[in-house]
This record gives structure tokens, sequence and C-alpha cells, in this order.
């Protein structure tokens, strides 16, 4: 490839500071957000602190390299999480690649790094003894002396469609369709356009249909259906799974991956339940990982 303007007083014998700055001109070029090319130059100007400051671009090799991010990783005094040392491996290939293919390098000395994956640890889920100890303590409120099918109705819900925490307190009233054709539904929605990919519909079961009519009756939501703080839906889930004896916190997010991994177990198509969590084909790729190991598939 051709070299660029921001290339061209580039070289194999130029400095590592000197071709970081030719490379941030190339990115504001290219129309990359502020915030992009701060990620990247921060990344790789990580190099400078660690090899010489006279040594040129062109006498760095895959072995400086490879020291360098077990240095990163295990000798700087600063965490570096594996989600982290991905990224920067990720934008120092990045930076060493422009450098090749502008003509500035023979050679790509990044090209033999190894990425390494950020996959995070597993997440918590609950047991079928567990998950059957939630509902009954959530449901003890619905048949106490002073009727409350709030807990029901939330960790039901959550158990079952798998939906975040954010996308539960965008659920308004007219979001769920109890007279639909295809049966019972709720309709996640996002206000950002950017977001419309994640939209869609979940069905929903009698159980619940139950618990919400009495919900309505009680609480009479006018818009949002659940009308409370973030923190304070978190509390209540937090009392539920306190009442039920479990040992674990229950989450918004332990309830999305049990319903995932039940619904996994139970034969529902991958497919199928990747678009009922509302991801992308890339970000499923990870998640059906987990699942198959906290199935254990997957070791």
């Amino acid at each position: 490839m051709a070299k660029t303007p921001d290339s061209a007083h580039i070289s194999a014998k130029t400095l590592l500071p000197a071709a970081i700055n030719g490379w941030e001109m190339f990115m504001y070029d290219q129309g990359r957000s502020t915030n992009t090319v701060k990620a990247f130059l921060s990344d790789v100007r990580l190099l400078t602190q660690f090899l010489a400051p006279d040594q040129t671009i062109g006498s760095i090799t895959t072995e400086d390299l490879n020291r360098f991010f077990t240095w990163m990783e295990k000798e700087r005094g600063i965490p570096c999480s594996p989600k982290t040392l991905s990224r920067r491996i990720t934008s120092i290939k990045s930076f060493f690649r422009w450098l090749h293919q502008h003509g500035s390098l023979v050679l790509d000395p990044a090209e033999k790094v190894l990425q390494r994956s950020a996959i995070s640890p597993l997440p918590q889920v609950l047991t079928d003894q567990e998950y059957e100890a939630v509902l009954l303590a959530a449901d003890r409120h619905r048949r106490s002396a002073k009727p409350d099918a709030r807990s029901y109705t939330l960790v039901y819900l959550l158990l079952t469609t798998g939906i975040k925490k954010s996308e539960c307190l965008g659920i308004h009233i007219n979001h769920i369709d109890l007279e639909a054709k295809n049966g019972p539904h709720v309709f996640i929605r996002y206000a950002s356009p950017a977001n419309r990919y994640k939209e869609r519909k979940i069905q929903l079961t009698e159980d619940w249909i139950d618990a919400y009519k009495e919900y309505l009756a009680q609480y009479q939501p006018v818009d949002q259906v659940f009308a409370w703080s973030p923190r304070r839906l978190e509390y209540l889930l937090e009392d539920i799974g306190a009442e039920a004896g479990l040992t674990k916190h229950l989450s918004f997010d332990m309830c999305r991956w049990t319903c995932a991994l039940r619904d996994y177990q139970a034969g529902i198509e991958a497919d199928s339940i990747r678009q009922k969590l509302g991801v992308s084909k890339i970000q499923w790729r990870e998640l059906f990982i987990k699942i198959k190991q906290l199935n254990g598939e997957i070791k």
C-alpha cells in the first residue's frame, strides 16, 4: 500500500513517539472518534515506558512485544485485567499493521503476537432447587394476609424472559399485550435508534399473567410497569433471595443467565435463545460458550 501524508515521513529509523504521532493524524483523517483515538493512543504509548527511548520502530521485534505484554500483565505492578490486556494487544496490532501496510516497515512484528481472549468468569445461576425456592418465596407474598404480587411478578418475569435490568425498567403498560393473536407477549423497546436491533417480542407464561393481573389491581401503575428506582428493585430481589435461603446474591444478571441456561436445557434452539436475549451474533459466541460451560459440556 502506498504511503499516505501521515506516514510519508515515517521510516524504519523513526523513533516510536514520532510514529505514534503519525498514526494519530491518520486515525483522525479516517474519521475516527476522539474517544477511539485516545483509547488507541493510550494503549500504544505504554510501549514507550517499556522500550529504550532511542529504539527505532524498525528494530522492534515480536519478542520485544511479547516481553512487553508479559511485563504489563505480571511485572508492571498495576492491575491489568484480561479484557484490558486483550484490548491493548488489539491496539498495538493495529498500530504495527498500519506501519507495515503503508510501507514504513517491511515486516509487521505484531503479526505473530497471539491475541488473548478476554472471556470473563462464569456467571452464577440458580440450581433447580434454588429456582423453585425463589419462586415459592415470592409467591408467599401473593398469599399473605395482605396480598402483594409485586415480587412474584418481577422475579418470574426475569426468570422466564431473561431481560436485562434496563429493559425491565423500560417496560410500559402498552408494551405488554395479553390479547395478541400469537399469544401474550412483552415488547422490549429502545428509545435510541442505535439499539433498534435489540427490540423483540418475548412470549409470556400463563402463570405470570395471573400474577401480573393481581399486580395491576394492587399497584395500578399508570405508565411504567415497575415504577421504582433500579436500586429499589435490586433490594427487592435481594430480599427474595434471602427469604429463599440462598447463599448467592439474587440479581437481574443471575436471573438472565438462569433463564438462558434453562431454555438451553429445555432444548430450545440456540439462535432462538440469542434472539430472546437480544444479543448480536458476535456477542452470542462468548455467551453460548458460557452456557455450555454452565451446562457442564465444556471444562
